[in-house]
């Protein structure tokens, strides 16, 4: 066991379980969210510091925090949801899997929060819960999404799915390319062990929707996403 494996078992995760059990009461008095998304920013913060996490962040100047966007991103790692939290400064809510939604005190507060919760698969009931994150961009926050469905075991992106980007267009809110370098050197997939790492957050250039459709969405995020993985980082 590592030291960070330790910290994230004797300190994480209690001030994790008390943050929910106060963010249930937060999300009562203010069902936005908002003060959901500013206690779990701070967490997420808390947690590259305490853990020894060094993040480099590249692109700030390329989005605007008081405006919204559908951040997309590479997944590689259960440490990027608290890296994208505490680094990037938008009002976000996060499309996350509906079984983490059955969780106890979890499950309830990301809900109550306005997190997206999706059903797998290609059914209509699939689309249908993932259309649901074009309401909250529409209603002003930003959204964050995996279009790789799934953590990468190398680091290397995987193909995106195209849904992510039906988003965006249903919305009319433009896209935010963010690359995530070397996050599977912290907790890698199908392993509780936390290891130290330098981690670069790579924000690329807003994507605007108008005028193109899902595929061609897609296709430009995926080149931006990787463009910048090959720049900065490993080979996609």
């Amino acid at each position: 066991m590592t030291f960070q494996t330790f910290l994230f078992f004797l300190v994480v995760l209690p001030v994790m379980f008390f943050g929910l059990l106060l963010a249930l009461l937060v999300n009562v008095i203010d069902p936005s969210g908002d003060r959901f998304h500013r206690m779990a920013a701070w967490w997420g913060h808390f947690c590259a510091r305490l853990m020894g996490i060094s993040v480099e962040i590249t692109g700030e100047e390329h989005y605007d925090p008081n405006a919204n966007y559908l951040i997309v991103s590479n997944h590689a790692s259960m440490a990027d949801i608290p890296l994208i939290l505490g680094s990037i400064h938008l009002n976000m809510r996060f499309v996350a899997k509906e079984e983490l939604g059955k969780i106890p005190i979890f499950g309830w507060a990301i809900k109550q929060a306005g997190y997206v919760l999706i059903k797998r698969g290609q059914s209509k009931e699939a689309l249908k819960s993932l259309l649901k994150a074009s309401e909250v961009l529409k209603n002003g926050r930003s959204v964050h999404i995996f279009p790789e469905g799934t953590r990468s075991t190398t680091g290397e992106i995987q193909p995106f799915k195209r849904g992510a980007f039906m988003i965006a267009q249903k919305a009319h809110a433009p896209i935010l390319p963010v690359t995530i370098i070397d996050s599977n050197r912290i907790t890698p997939k199908k392993s509780l062990r936390i290891s130290k790492a330098r981690v670069q957050l790579i924000i690329g250039e807003a994507i605007a929707t108008k005028g193109k459709n899902a595929q061609e969405l897609q296709e430009a995020t995926f080149a931006t996403i990787t463009k910048n993985m090959e720049k900065y980082g490993i080979t996609a």
